[in-house]
Parts: C-alpha cells; sequence; structure tokens
C-alpha cells in the first residue's frame, strides 16, 4: 500500500504521482499544527478564477469539537475518516452572479487538489469526501446560504493495512486506474486523440 505510484506516460513530480485516496487512517497518528497549517496554507494558495478567492475552511483536529461535530456529519460509507487526524469542510461562497457560483466550485476542486498534494509532501495522506450531510454542516457551523459546503477532506497518517478492516483493504488494493490519456486530451476534434510528437488533424 505504500508504493501506488500512478502509471503514466512520462514521469511526473513524484508527490502529485504519490497522491492517493487511502481508507486506512493511523487513529494513534496526530497532524501537528504546523503539518495541518501548511495544508491550508497550499489550499489558499491554490488557483482563483477572476482573484474572487471564494473558498473557506471548517478545520478540526481530532478530539477538538469541531471535529467531533464533522465526523458526525459523514455517512456511513465513510465512518473510516473517524480514525484522520484532522477533517476539513471545504465550502464555496457562490456570491450573487452564476459565473461565480460556477467557478467556486472550481477553486474548491484546485483548493483540495493543492491541499492533498502538500498532505503527501509531509508524509501524511489526505482523502476528500462527498458523502457527508451538507445541511447538518450547515446547520452545525452556522454557514451562510450563499455558501455551500461541497465536501470534507480527511488528513493523517496512513494506517497498517494488517489490521484494517477487511472491506478497507479490499478496496484499497484494487488497482489505481485512470482513462488513457488518448480518450481523455483531444487535439484538432472533440475525440481525435491528442499524440504527443504527431500534428493535429485537420478541422
Amino acid at each position: 500500500m505504500t508504493d501506488r505510484l500512478a502509471d503514466t506516460r512520462v514521469p511526473i513530480h513524484e508527490p502529485i504521482a504519490a497522491r492517493w485516496s487511502p481508507r486506512a487512517f493511523d487513529p494513534d497518528a496526530t497532524v501537528s499544527i504546523e503539518q495541518l497549517t501548511a495544508v491550508l496554507e497550499a489550499a489558499r494558495w491554490s488557483a482563483t478564477w477572476g482573484q474572487r478567492q471564494p473558498v473557506r475552511f471548517i478545520v478540526g483536529l481530532r478530539g477538538d469539537e469541531t471535529f467531533g461535530t464533522l465526523a458526525a456529519t459523514l455517512k456511513r460509507g465513510n465512518a473510516y475518516a473517524h480514525a484522520a487526524g484532522a477533517l476539513i469542510l471545504v465550502c464555496a461562497d457562490e456570491g450573487s452572479d452564476e459565473k461565480t457560483a460556477l467557478y467556486s466550485c472550481v477553486d474548491a476542486g484546485a483548493a483540495i487538489a493543492n491541499a492533498s498534494i502538500e498532505a503527501v509532501v509531509r508524509g501524511l495522506v489526505a482523502h476528500p469526501m462527498a458523502g457527508f450531510d451538507t445541511d447538518a454542516a450547515r446547520t452545525a457551523f452556522d454557514v451562510p446560504e450563499h455558501v455551500r459546503p461541497l465536501a470534507v477532506l480527511a488528513i493523517g497518517t496512513l494506517g497498517d493495512y494488517a489490521t484494517a478492516d477487511e472491506a478497507i483493504v479490499d478496496r484499497d488494493s484494487r488497482p489505481r486506474e485512470r482513462m488513457p490519456l488518448d480518450q481523455v486530451a483531444f487535439s484538432g476534434r472533440w475525440g481525435s486523440a491528442f499524440t504527443p510528437g504527431t500534428s493535429s488533424p485537420a478541422v
């Protein structure tokens, strides 16, 4: 479980290749304030559309009230995250117009990606989750109406799969897969595969 580098056509930076979303967290390990602050700083400095900076975070360290409240909102399938060292509720301020609402979600995704990679660099793991009760989170933390709770990001130390729940071992043991590059990257026209080293077909 410790060597799950992405299979890429050309080498990419190791923290990106090494980022994955494990479900086994070490319940005895802690996330330090410095580590957590670095993860949040990485998220804060992610790309933002039009300098709107719409992403907001509610942060809990295991053992504090915020963590407990966030953990209580998780759906049953994400109960493994109770063993994480920190939980971060990622929210997007949708503003007052359609474009801001759309790109606030793009910004939130970029923030989660930055935070996840920073976690890897610091010897941690991260798992973003959509499976939580958004209404409960909104009520518990008095989240304003124009702000959308989007995901909970679990941060922690990789657990021991020798003692992990069998269902988690099964899911996390599956090969890491992505669609081939030629099925997601196009050139010239939609569906025409981007192939490095070749010219684009005529449109």
